[in-house]
């Protein structure tokens, strides 16, 4: 009979997020996680098979978070649906940085590109051709040019080289919006 857990995979996951959270990726070490559950590592290694496997778990639950956090910000009403996608990536750079830099800020060459057919990225999409009248592939450039922009502000926000508040990243949005669907506009209006 192989032996019984006192913990589960799950309550192992949310002490590493939660290690994660208050120290960063490299907080989460083996010793770390047992002293957080009040435990020996022996029941981490008996669910995960090791550190690298727990680490994809904790991936997963902080990305998990993050789109929850994403649905919330964005369903509030506070803004326009796209500009509030964009207020919410700053906001949980701010509230949640050790999380932003785990999932945005790390090594990712590795990992498949956002592209128009990712299903994360389409409904934006379709919000800016929606507003603009912009095709597709366009919207996609566009959104890809704004991504840069908000990416930007939301990681000197969560490396503390930026202290904006709301208004102030809401101003800079609504100005490199409008800016830009101008220049497409312009764009357009010489074809």
């Amino acid at each position: 009979m192989p032996p019984k857990f006192r913990f589960t995979r799950e309550e192992i996951v949310h002490a590493a997020l939660a290690l994660t959270a208050e120290g960063g990726a490299k907080a989460v070490t083996a010793r770390a996680l047992a002293a957080k559950l009040g435990s020996s590592a022996k029941p981490i290694f008996g669910l995960f098979e090791n550190m690298e496997e727990l680490q994809r778990a904790v991936l997963a639950a902080a990305f998990e978070k993050y789109s929850r956090f994403i649905a919330a910000e964005m369903t509030k009403g506070e803004y326009a649906p796209y500009k509030a996608s964009g207020m919410a990536y700053i906001r949980f750079a701010r509230d949640e940085r050790e999380l932003f830099k785990l999932l945005f800020m790390r090594e990712r060459s590795r990992e498949e590109q956002l592209s128009a057919t990712n299903d994360d990225v389409k409904p934006l999409l379709q919000l800016i051709s929606k507003n603009t009248g912009m095709a597709e592939a366009e919207a996609a450039r566009f959104h890809t040019e704004m991504w840069l922009f908000v990416h930007g502000i939301a990681t000197m926000i969560a490396t503390s080289f930026l202290d904006w508040s709301d208004e102030d990243v809401s101003r800079a949005l609504t100005d490199v919006y409008g800016a830009m669907t101008r220049r497409w506009a312009r764009k357009e209006n010489r074809k």
